[in-house]
């Protein structure tokens, strides 16, 4: 007897179950991210941890850049259990679910960031299992939509759960956390985080002659345990071999962090410089081309040849200012003096209205008009987003009530504080809906999950890398002067347009039949 596995777009055919489905994706994906990023830098804040300590913790990241290092094995395996009965990518789904929910209980029981080395380890921990939830989402994405018609609708699907359960996780965070304490706001979120776990349980099996969904179901389950507990202890270690590391070259100097950060910013590109005249010759059979391991992305630098380049510059400053602002916003907030409760609306009702509008209007725009023009709009729209920042640095709380919103009196001041809110989620979530949709036209439906990851992990390696040193500019140049070279630098991936919106990737040269 065979497992003969269910073609994901037959299991899953076009329409409001498919959109349903990465609706519910996105918001799981969504849910953590501001607990290791955004809400995180405030809670950080709050307990009066340093600008610049708190300007490393956005390293923590870079799990979502550096993710293309694990998405082969993706590729390669099943959960044991979960794989066996719903298919390959909803089972890494499962697993990364379950380990998510443990993450965010472990930040919850830290949240008095006492002990910082922890604080971060369970960040990390929930960094990674996101990343991981991302890649075989992502996969899964581009296999059942490969075309940029049915792409603009899914990722719009997407984006909307996404920043939906986003503002669950900042807002709502932050709200619980001003009536209650960090602890009760982080098990919330933990709670909500584990709910579309008995969803994916529920689908249809992804295999014609699966059975045993209960078995399924524990056999999972503890696989995933395991998997848990060896991340811990691997991260533990990792962590602990470079943080040791980091202390010997000057971690504590900022000049030096920096040039650090500035070099390995470059060398990626130094490297497959070299290697592209060498890989665009190999042939299909070639070893490299054929590896598990690193077959996928041999296959970016043969498809596209040099101009690969270009469109991996392009790609990794593209979101430059939507990370900048995402690493400093709230700072900046609890700076200024803005309450919790304050934060908390502008983070929930504001960013969640703005958001979807944003993210509505780049996957309409992404799918009627030619990409180009697009990406420049997108760049704009995430100019503008960092630049109100800059003026909300001149602002300041308080002032006279102009009106009340679901019940909280609204200032003067804090209308500016939810007028530069409603314009960054606008800006982003249109910039970042139009991005999404440009890295799935790039990736081969041989290997979406791992040149997805690829693609939206180098997305975000510069920007995290700087984003690290936030601390250390705002230091230097202030909030204004932070937020506005973000914005420029937005702008100046817009450079790079001309060389690669005409790319177009060499043919497959794999002969018919034979194993790519």
């Amino acid at each position: 007897m065979t497992d003969a596995p269910i073609p994901a777009a037959a299991a899953l055919r076009p329409g409001a179950g498919r959109m349903g489905l990465y609706l519910l994706l996105g918001f799981a994906a969504g849910l953590p991210f501001y607990l290791f990023s955004a809400t995180l830098s405030l809670r950080l804040a709050k307990h009066g941890v340093d600008i610049v300590i708190i300007g490393f913790f956005a390293w923590v990241s870079l799990m979502s850049t550096i993710k293309f290092a694990w998405a082969p094995l993706l590729e390669k395996y099943d959960v044991p259990g979960f794989g066996r009965f719903w298919g390959k990518r909803p089972g890494w789904i499962m697993l990364s679910q379950l380990a998510i929910f443990a993450s965010a209980l472990g930040m919850a029981f830290t949240a008095k960031d006492t002990s910082l080395p922890l604080t971060a380890l369970f960040a990390v921990l929930l960094a990674f299992w996101t990343s991981t939830l991302e890649i075989a989402a992502d996969g899964w994405r581009v296999e059942l939509a490969p075309h940029a018609d049915e792409q603009g609708p899914l990722v719009a699907a997407n984006q909307w759960g996404y920043r939906t359960s986003m503002v669950i996780a900042s807002g709502g965070a932050i709200f619980l956390a001003d009536k209650f304490d960090w602890t009760i706001a982080y098990l919330a979120v933990a709670v909500l985080a584990f709910l579309p776990f008995p969803v994916l349980a529920a689908l249809r099996p992804g295999h014609a002659d699966a059975s045993g969904r209960m078995a399924a179901l524990l056999t999972g389950t503890l696989a995933s345990l395991g998997a848990i507990v060896a991340s811990i202890v691997a991260v533990g270690a990792v962590g602990w071999v470079l943080l040791a590391a980091i202390g010997s070259v000057g971690i504590s100097n900022p000049g030096v962090a920096s040039y650090w950060v500035f070099g390995v910013c470059l060398l990626p590109f130094i490297l497959l410089g070299v290697a592209v005249p060498w890989l665009r010759k190999l042939p299909w059979d070639a070893p490299l081309r054929r590896s598990a391991a690193v077959g996928p992305y041999v296959d970016v630098a043969w498809r596209y040849g040099i101009v690969v380049i270009p469109i991996l510059l392009f790609v990794s400053v593209y979101r430059t200012g939507d990370v900048m602002a995402n690493t400093l916003s709230h700072p900046l907030f609890n700076a200024l003096g803005y309450s919790l409760k304050s934060i908390a609306a502008a983070d929930a009702y504001v960013a969640l209205v703005a958001g979807i509008l944003g993210v509505t209007m780049g996957g309409i725009l992404a799918a009627k008009a030619p990409m180009g023009w697009a990406l420049v709009i997108g760049g704009i729209m995430s100019a503008l987003s960092n630049w109100i920042f800059a003026w909300l640095a001149h602002q300041a709380p308080g002032g006279p009530i102009w009106f009340s919103l679901f019940g909280l009196q609204v200032t003067a001041g804090d209308f500016d504080l939810y007028l530069a809110m409603a314009l960054d989620q606008f800006g982003h979530g249109f910039e970042g809906a139009v991005f999404v949709v440009y890295l799935s036209l790039l990736v081969n439906p041989r290997f979406p999950s791992a040149q997805y990851a690829l693609f939206s992990g180098l997305a975000f390696l510069i920007p995290r890398l700087l984003a690290g040193l936030s601390g250390v500019f705002q230091k230097a140049i202030g909030y204004d002067g932070f937020f506005l070279m973000a914005g420029a630098m937005s702008l100046g991936a817009l450079i790079f347009l001309p060389f690669i919106v005409g790319a177009r990737p060499k043919p497959d040269d794999t002969p018919a039949g034979a194993t790519a």
